[in-house]
């Protein structure tokens, strides 16, 4: 059957209607589409940019507006007035440099005739509480008490306020008078702002840094149990103590009850992650050192300890002077893998550990209790001794150790016989607790000390002899820099002709 073939239409009007979907060229040589199309995105165009200009300007008016409405809400709070004037005087005072001496007592002087009376409104807000700040950097010492006065039973709140918990900081410590206004109103409340998120770090480095040494006591008695806060507070001319062994002693029958309030205080902040007070180092330390060796509570610390898989509590312990004696005293007690593990989480901080004034008594136990010294070398001299760095980089960082204090102590302990700290290197403290360690390594270690010692000692004297012989003439200008070439020529195991030629040839 054939099939009938259509032809197109051939007609003037279809040609022309077909022609008109062709693309033209414009004047420009580019092709121009069909002009109802032209024409309908010009139309659509216009449509659209009339549509942007009309939210602009309703975006406009809506902020005039927002900006009018939050002006009056700030005009209708109480002294709007005052803050906005002490702002502006405070925008002047702070740029030191571009006031005059006499022009600054007078803007001091008009901005305390506006905060006098009205301190606790200014406080509490987040930009006039600089208004204060400022006030008390350049206030004399009447007004800063003036001030310190005005707030008298509201440090608690302050300690509370995001904004307002520096404001006790800088009081204190520009004028240490007022600690005692601040200390005592915290007294009944350490176990609840200890775990506040603004108020435990203010509170922490009152304690650390400011409170005298029976504040320091008062506060830590208050982990001890619900009584201590009573019976503290209402005997406040007594000599007190924190010494949670004295006070076991003087009341035996207390002890249960307060190493359990003991331990729930420092386990919450413990499972909070917050490791950094040295509040809680305190109180961790006092807990561990009155747990009988061998029992439940001793266990469950040192497994605390153990499964602080990340290493944070580790390391925050080690830079503080409780937390030091802590981990010195599980290195001590803990089986090699304890030991391998803390030394794993101390990686990366062995050079800040031997520099701390407290930190480098780690170093130093590890020394005394690791049997693994080829493992004790790899973990601490390689970063002690700055190994990965160019010749010229590692005689600068070993010359600024050899001149610490601290950090020479990790490089030239070794270099004496086992069991004889220099007393001229280690305080009495520290050798008190190195001699408790060396009497527990008895019943937890097995090499001889002697043997162990000499290991270490290989490990780290030629980075030790090479500093001498390309620095001797640095280390002879300063007393230590002396000692460091005595203590390492005399103690250490290794090649020393260079050492000593360079040492002659100064000399010479």
């Amino acid at each position: 059957m054939s099939q009938t073939k259509r032809e197109a239409p051939s007609s003037d009007a279809s040609a022309q209607k077909r022609q008109k979907t062709f693309h033209k060229p414009d004047s420009n040589g580019a092709k121009a589409g069909y002009n109802k199309y032209s024409r309908t995105n010009q139309k659509n165009g216009a449509k659209e940019n009339k549509h942007e200009v009309f939210h602009a300007d309703t975006s406009r008016e809506a902020h005039v507006e927002q900006k009018r409405v939050k002006q009056e809400r700030l005009n209708a709070k109480p002294n709007s007035d005052l803050i906005l004037r002490s702002k502006k005087l405070w925008e002047k005072l702070r740029l030191k440099c571009h006031v005059q001496k006499d022009e600054r007592a007078k803007l001091v002087a008009e901005l305390f005739e506006i905060i006098t009376g009205r301190v606790k409104d200014f406080v509490f807000k987040h930009d006039s509480v600089r208004v204060i700040q400022c006030a008390l950097k350049y206030a004399t010492v009447p007004q800063r008490q003036q001030i310190a006065e005005e707030l008298r039973g509201s440090y608690r709140e302050l300690a509370e306020s995001k904004y307002a918990k520096f404001l006790i900081a800088k009081m204190i410590v520009q004028d240490p008078k007022v600690r005692d206004l601040v200390v005592p109103e915290f007294y009944g409340h350490v176990k609840r702002l200890i775990r506040h998120p603004e108020a435990g770090w203010i509170m922490d480095d009152i304690y650390r840094q400011m409170a005298t040494k029976e504040q320091k006591a008062r506060l830590l008695r208050e982990w001890y149990g619900a009584e201590f806060v009573v019976f503290d507070k209402q005997d406040e001319k007594k000599e007190i103590t924190a010494d949670l062994k004295t006070i076991i002693e003087e009341a035996p029958g207390k002890k249960g009850h307060i190493m359990t309030h003991l331990k729930e205080m420092t386990n919450q902040l413990v499972q909070k992650k917050t490791h950094a007070f040295t509040m809680l180092h305190d109180a961790l330390l006092q807990y561990f050192l009155n747990t009988a060796l061998g029992s439940a509570e001793y266990t469950e610390f040192l497994d605390t300890l153990r499964d602080d898989e990340e290493g944070d509590l580790t390391r925050n312990l080690a830079f503080t002077k409780s937390g030091s004696h802590i981990v010195s005293l599980a290195i001590a007690y803990g089986s090699s893998k304890d030991r391998r593990n803390i030394l794993k989480h101390l990686k990366t901080h062995v050079k800040a550990l031997a520099a701390d004034p407290s930190g480098h008594l780690v170093l130093l136990t590890a020394y005394e209790c690791v049997d693994d010294t080829v493992m004790t070398a790899k973990a601490l001299f390689g970063e002690l001794t700055s190994k990965d760095l160019s010749a010229e980089e590692r005689d600068q960082e070993l010359l600024a150790q050899a001149s610490n204090i601290n950090a020479r102590m990790p490089l030239l302990f070794l270099m004496a016989k086992a069991g004889e700290s220099p007393k001229w290197l280690c305080d009495t403290v520290e050798n008190e607790i190195l001699a408790e360690v060396r009497m527990i390594r008895k019943e937890t270690s097995k090499k001889d000390p002697e043997t162990r010692r000499v290991e270490l000692n290989k490990a780290i004297s030629q980075p030790m002899l090479d500093h001498v012989a390309s620095q001797a003439l640095a280390l002879l200008a300063t007393s230590f820099g002396c000692q460091f070439i005595g203590e390492v020529l005399l103690g250490a195991i290794g090649e020393k002709d260079a050492a000593v030629t360079a040492v002659a040839e100064v000399a010479r």
